[in-house]
C-alpha cells in the first residue's frame, strides 16, 4: 500500500472514533502483549512546551547514549515524524507492517486514529529495545491515550485554557486533567504553572506520594540571553548540588530556557533512578544538537522569516514577549491562520497591537476558522491588514512585501506552518 492510500485509510476509518477514557486502548495494549508495561522513560504532558520538551529530552538521552524511542503529535510533514528511534524517523513501510499485524485488534476495539498512532509507537519501541521511552500527551492527561505508559519521571510543562469542550472550562479542571498522568512513588517536575493550576496538581501529587519538583522552587533558571543562534541560562538544582553555568540550546526564545531545565531537572531525576552518572561535557553539546521543527525555527535569513506553532494565546503571548526582546524596533509582518476553536479574538487581537501589517488566510484544516472571523477582529485595530483564502498565497505576497531589514512571521497553528514547511518555500 502506497503512502499517501494508507494515510487515506486510518484517517477515513478511524478518525471519527474520538473518544476520551482509557477502557479501549487497555483493551489493545493487552491483545498486543501489553508493550506500555515494558517501557521506561519520561511522560510530558502540558497546554504548550511538551513537544520541546520531549525533543529536547531525547537530545539529552541520545548524548548520554541511550536508545531512544520518541512518541509526539501531531506531526507537521511525514506521519513517521510520531515514532522517532534514535532521533530518526522510522521508514514507512515498518510502520505499515505494525499497523497490518495489528489491523484485527483496532477494528476489533473501535480503536481511534490517536490509539493507533500510540499503540503502534509502543509497540515498536519494545520491538527496537529501546531503553528509553519518551511519550508525550496528545490531549490532557488523565484520559489521554498515552497514559498507561508505566513512566520513570511524569513532567508538566504548562497549564492554560486550551480544548475548554475536552478538558473543561477553568484553569483547575484543565490541571486536574494534566495531573492524571501523575503515577504513584514517581517524581514529577513542574514547568513555569501558574499558582491556582499548581495547588491542584500538588493536591493529586500528594496523594499518589510522587515527589515533586517545581521550577523557581527546587530548581532555577537565571540570566536568559537568546539570539538568532539559540538560547542560553544558567541552571541551578541546589537539592543535588547542580549549578551549571551558561548552558545554551539550538532552540529560540526565552520560553526555551524555561524547557531546557524541566527537561534537565527530569533527565537529572531519571539517572538518579537507573543509577546512572551524567556527563555534562556531552549534555552541554547535546542541547545544541536537538531536533525539533516550527517553533521560532528560522526559515530564511534575509529578510528574516520564522514559523512559529503558537496555536492558542498562550503561545502567541509567548512569541510576541521573545519577538518584543530579540528584535525590538523592527518592521514586522504576521501571516496568520488560526482555528476556530481556539480564542481567535484574543490571539489577532495581540498580534494587532504588536504588528506593523498581518496576513489572514485560512489552513485545510476541518477546524480552521473562517476568513471573515479572522477579519472582523483585525478590521477593529488600527493595522494594515490583508486577506487570502490560500495560505501559501498569503504567505508568498507576505515574503515579496517584505524587505531585508524586515520580519516576516507566520503562525496560527500547528497545522499553519506544517502547510508552508511542505511546500519548502524558503529554501535558500
Amino acid at each position: 500500500m502506497e503512502y499517501k492510500d494508507f494515510l487515506e485509510l486510518i484517517y477515513q476509518r478511524y478518525s471519527g472514533n474520538v473518544k476520551l477514557g482509557l477502557e479501549r486502548i487497555e483493551n489493545i495494549f493487552s491483545k498486543m502483549g501489553n508493550p506500555d508495561k515494558k517501557l521506561k522513560g519520561i511522560h510530558v504532558a502540558g497546554t504548550n512546551g511538551k513537544g520541546s520538551t520531549s525533543a529536547i529530552s531525547e537530545a539529552m538521552a541520545l548524548g548520554q547514549g541511550y536508545h531512544t524511542g520518541m512518541n509526539t503529535s501531531p506531526h507537521l510533514i511525514d506521519y513517521c515524524e510520531r515514532f522517532r528511534i534514535d532521533g530518526k524517523n522510522p521508514s514507512y513501510l515498518e510502520i505499515l507492517d505494525l499497523h497490518n499485524r495489528f489491523q484485527n485488534i483496532f477494528d476489533e476495539n473501535e480503536a481511534s486514529f490517536f490509539e493507533i498512532s500510540t499503540a503502534l509507537a509502543l509497540q515498536l519501541f519494545v520491538e527496537k529495545e529501546v531503553d528509553t521511552s519518551i511519550i508525550e500527551v496528545g490531549l490532557g492527561g488523565r484520559l489521554d491515550g498515552t497514559n498507561t505508559f508505566n513512566s520513570t519521571v511524569s513532567i508538566i510543562t504548562t497549564v492554560s485554557l486550551d480544548h475548554p469542550k475536552s478538558l473543561g472550562d477553568t484553569i483547575e479542571k484543565i490541571a486536574f486533567e494534566k495531573a492524571g498522568i501523575i503515577k504513584k512513588n514517581t517524581p514529577l517536575v513542574l514547568g513555569n504553572i501558574v499558582e491556582n493550576a499548581k495547588q491542584v496538581i500538588l493536591q493529586e501529587a500528594k496523594t499518589k506520594n510522587a515527589p515533586v519538583f517545581a521550577f523557581n522552587q527546587e530548581y532555577y533558571v537565571k540570566n536568559i540571553v537568546t539570539d538568532t543562534t539559540g538560547t542560553t541560562f544558567d541552571y541551578e538544582f541546589p537539592a543535588k548540588n547542580i549549578n551549571l553555568k551558561q548552558i545554551k540550546i539550538n532552540l529560540l526564545g526565552e520560553h526555551q530556557a524555561t524547557n531546557a531545565a524541566t527537561a534537565l531537572t527530569a533527565f537529572i531525576l531519571y539517572n538518579e533512578i537507573l543509577q546512572r552518572q551524567i556527563d555534562f561535557t556531552k549534555l552541554r553539546a547535546s542541547l545544541m544538537q536537538v531536533n525539533w521543527f516550527g517553533r521560532m525555527q528560522i526559515l530564511h535569513t534575509k529578510p528574516l522569516v520564522i514559523i512559529d506553532g503558537a496555536h492558542n494565546e498562550e503561545g502567541v503571548k509567548s512569541l510576541i514577549s521573545n519577538l518584543k526582546n530579540m528584535f525590538p524596533n523592527r518592521y514586522i509582518r504576521f501571516v496568520v491562520a488560526i482555528l476556530r476553536d481556539k480564542k481567535l479574538d484574543i490571539m489577532i487581537e495581540d498580534i494587532c497591537h504588536f504588528a506593523q501589517e498581518i496576513y489572514i488566510s485560512k489552513n485545510h484544516s476541518e477546524r480552521a476558522a473562517d476568513l471573515e472571523e479572522q477579519i472582523d477582529v483585525a478590521k477593529k485595530f488600527d493595522i494594515p491588514y490583508f486577506a487570502c483564502d490560500d495560505l501559501l498565497s498569503a504567505t508568498k505576497t507576505a515574503f515579496a512585501k517584505t524587505k531585508d531589514d524586515e520580519i516576516l512571521i507566520i503562525t496560527g497553528s500547528l497545522y499553519t506552518i506544517s502547510e508552508v514547511l511542505k511546500e519548502r518555500l524558503f529554501e535558500q
